[in-house]
């Protein structure tokens, strides 16, 4: 009796394991048929919006309730449209969203910065130091207090209690060293570099250039610390004028855009703001006032002692005969700015490489002398001649 009682206990046992396990079975069955139904209804869905056209991308201007207010891309139409009600809860203002021909919001896209934004970011710092740059100690050492000197140092500015410039605005004649300057900084900081013309702001469709310049500080707060650096900025932020034409009114734009972002109600962070330009006389007033550009450093021609050390520097690598002397040439060409300086340097090397010689002579610099200053004067083209 007792051996049927035991038999007995140890099937009921059995029974009991079989239970559980076929019950972590159903469970399991269970939990994977619910995930099944709902990827077969977001397919359905999916099946049903491909089958009802293709879909439009459109910004969100503003929100009411379960409606918005959207810009479409590419023909700037404003529409005051529905969203759908899985969507009420995840849509803001700012986001870019695809809708059908009934313009409903249909998806909400991910969020991701402009390519051409992020094409423009620095991978590799410029094989340029301030050692580079001759004739420009003062204004080395203004950009290193304005740029440098906040990202290294804040610990210094919160110590005096004063906020660190919000802006450089490097200004002077072509060739002075204006990017040079741009390219030390982001040789020398470990800072996210972010290097742009202020031409690549002026975009064919309304809205995209401002879009642009919203990106790049987007991208510069997402890589912080960094540095924007805007060469030819007088392209986007000329003095604005009454002109009625389309092309002006976008500039007059994405410059509007330019400013807010540079003193915006929003903390710019650690974001460092560099820009050059050969037409100062041609900036709005706006955007030369004190919290956008703190420093306005000139970047004149060099002087005597400047040129030689330009020279020195362009020379250093150089096979020269005895018979030059810097100091001299420095003061013979008093007109020349940093590049041509460097332009120089680079013909003297030419004509005694044509001559077959390994060093330069003071006559290949008076010849590469006479070769720069009649490439940069015009000429001026004769008629046909015609015999009487």
């Amino acid at each position: 009796m007792s051996e049927r009682l035991t038999a007995m206990q140890e099937h009921e046992e059995d029974l009991e394991s079989i239970h559980a396990e076929l019950r972590e079975r159903l469970d399991e069955a269970t939990r994977l048929q619910r995930e099944l139904r709902a990827e077969a209804s977001r397919l359905k869905e999916e099946n049903e919006m491909l089958k009802g056209g293709s879909l439009y991308l459109a910004t969100v201007e503003e929100l009411a309730d379960e409606r918005a207010i959207i810009r479409q891309h590419g023909n700037n139409q404003e529409v005051l449209t529905e969203i759908r009600p899985q969507l009420a809860s995840v849509v803001e203002p700012g986001d870019r969203v695809a809708i059908d021909d009934s313009f409903t919001v249909q998806l909400v896209m991910d969020v991701e910065t402009d390519a051409r934004a992020q094409a423009m970011e620095i991978q590799q710092s410029p094989d340029v130091a301030y050692a580079d740059i001759g004739g420009l100690d003062e204004q080395i050492r203004e950009v290193r207090e304005a740029v440098e000197d906040p990202l290294v140092k804040p610990e210094l500015f919160a110590a005096v209690g004063v906020e660190p410039p919000a802006g450089v605005l490097l200004y002077g004649p072509p060739g002075t060293g204006k990017t040079m300057l741009a390219k030390a900084v982001a040789n020398e900081t470990d800072a996210t570099f972010i290097k742009m013309a202020g031409s690549e702001l002026v975009r064919k469709f309304i809205g995209e250039g401002a879009r642009l310049v919203r990106d790049l500080f987007s991208l510069a707060a997402a890589r912080e610390p960094a540095v924007i650096f805007i060469d030819e900025i007088d392209a986007v932020a000329s003095k604005r004028t009454d002109s009625k034409t389309s092309g002006d009114a976008e500039v007059q734009r994405t410059m509007m855009q330019l400013l807010a972002e540079m003193d915006g109600f929003d903390e710019r962070g650690e974001i460092r703001l560099i820009a050059a330009t050969n037409r100062f006389d041609m900036l709005d007033e706006a955007i030369l006032r004190p919290g956008r550009f703190d420093r306005l450093i000139e970047v004149p021609k060099p002087e005597a002692a400047g040129r030689e050390e330009i020279l020195k520097i362009h020379t250093a690598e150089m096979q020269m005969n005895s018979d030059i002397d810097l100091g001299l040439l420095a003061a013979e060409f008093s007109s020349f700015s940093g590049a041509e300086l460097a332009a120089l340097a680079t013909e003297a090397g030419m004509f005694a490489i044509r001559d077959g010689r390994t060093e330069v002579s003071a006559a290949d610099f008076e010849a590469a002398h006479e070769k720069i200053t009649r490439s940069n004067t015009p000429t001026t083209i004769a008629g046909p001649a015609y015999h009487r």
